[in-house]
């Protein structure tokens, strides 16, 4: 795993432009260095793609910021954020009280339900109580592992942690796994890939807004006011100006923006 992250990190130092070659502020930006498609995942050129590419391109364009690429290991990112490793976060992180009390979010950018998923020769569905016995997969350190963990492993599930999504995606697929539980627009990403014909939805977990948070938002420093103005400004005005639906269609045939 540590090969793949200096791979994927040398790929973006010697092939990656930045967000913005204009002279502007710069800023370091962090997401997960793992593929986790649609959002984001290196192509064959080791550039970076996918619809959350996208948006931070459009942000940092329309904020007249120099945005960097950086990818970060996920369980170390908050981390890289406070230490000033990086300047803000755009990895599909979900707002949530416990994250607020060591930084602070933009806005929100989107806000998606989050699904459960297992064998298509198996039937349960996403309560706790269907979930009693099985083994159900979530990536470490996110807002899953912790509802996995208060509500499942409660009513008698095991709940088995992953460094990426990818690796209980895959174990899911080699049968090691019952279940596994994440945002629904990545497990579908998965369900429409060859390694996910094995599977299919088994439902969407009860929403908890303590847990689950309140959509996706930028991650900042709590100091930097200034910063988050400007990217509160820039979500607003691409989602006025057309620009957010433009590069959403090519992605999704809903509103990813969500409620």
């Amino acid at each position: 795993m540590k090969n793949i992250l200096k791979a994927l990190t040398v790929a973006v130092a010697l092939g990656a432009a930045p967000f913005s070659a204009a002279m502007a502020e710069q800023v370091k930006l962090g997401f997960a260095a793992e593929p986790y498609p649609p959002f984001t995942s290196p192509d064959a050129n080791g550039k970076w793609v996918g619809w959350e590419v996208e948006f931070a391109d459009a942000i940092c364009k329309e904020a007249k910021l120099d945005c960097v690429i950086t990818p970060v290991a996920w369980d170390g990112i908050i981390p890289a954020l406070t230490s000033k490793k990086i300047d803000m976060i755009v990895g599909s992180m979900s707002i949530t009280e416990e994250r607020l009390k060591t930084i602070d979010f933009s806005d929100k950018y989107y806000n998606t339900p989050t699904g459960l998923i297992g064998p298509k020769d198996q039937t349960f569905d996403a309560k706790p109580e269907s979930l009693a016995g099985k083994v159900i997969g979530v990536q470490v350190s996110t807002i899953h592992q912790a509802y996995a963990t208060h509500y499942f492993g409660a009513k008698g599930a095991e709940i088995k942690e992953y460094q990426t999504q990818d690796e209980a995606n895959q174990d899911l697929a080699a049968g090691r796994l019952d279940a596994v539980q994440a945002d629904s627009i990545a497990l579908d990403a998965f369900l429409k890939s060859e390694a996910g014909a094995c599977c299919d939805l088994k439902g969407y977990v009860e929403d908890d807004p303590a847990i689950l948070g309140l959509g996706v938002g930028v991650g900042l420093r709590k100091e930097d006011g200034a910063l988050k103005e400007k990217i509160n400004a820039a979500i607003k005005a691409i989602r006025a100006n057309g620009t957010y639906d433009t590069f959403s269609k090519k992605y999704f045939d809903f509103d990813v923006y969500g409620k």
